[in-house]
């Protein structure tokens, strides 16, 4: 089969209507959840997450996680495409358990933070970030 620019054409319109089709986001971010926790029941507690409540521009959330008792902390953007955003892990001499960064952000979304804790449970907090600009492709 020769390609022809008709054919080129209509593998890339169809590239792009397949690319456009909406996405189950709740379910990677229970998946990624699942992944990190091991199934195990997540609950509320030493862990702190700092984000804006508005963020006009979706391309750099500035965002703050920090626990007294963390081990290891995880954050999720549930409404990204691919809701895994960072995980943080802390030594047992780590003078400070919490680290900062910006995320990306596709629109108004949750943002969630699971810590593991030394004693080997689980908690989380979250927090809504209105995006007035998309960071990924919005």
């Amino acid at each position: 089969m020769e390609l022809t620019r008709r054919r080129a054409i209509q593998i890339g319109v169809g590239a792009l209507l397949i690319s456009g089709l909406p996405f189950r986001a709740s379910a990677s971010t229970e998946d990624a959840i699942a992944a990190f926790t091991g199934g195990a029941e997540v609950g509320s507690g030493d862990v702190k997450l700092i984000a804006p409540e508005i963020a006009e521009n979706g391309n750099t959330v500035p965002i703050e996680v920090s626990s007294d008792t963390a081990k290891e902390i995880m954050v999720l953007a549930t409404g990204n495409p691919t809701p895994s955003v960072a995980t943080f892990k802390f030594g047992k001499l780590a003078a400070s358990r919490a680290a900062s960064t910006r995320i990306r952000l596709a629109g108004t979304q949750d943002v969630l933070a699971i810590a593991k804790l030394e004693d080997g449970s689980f908690v989380q907090a979250s927090r809504t970030v209105k995006v007035t600009i998309g960071g990924c492709g919005g």
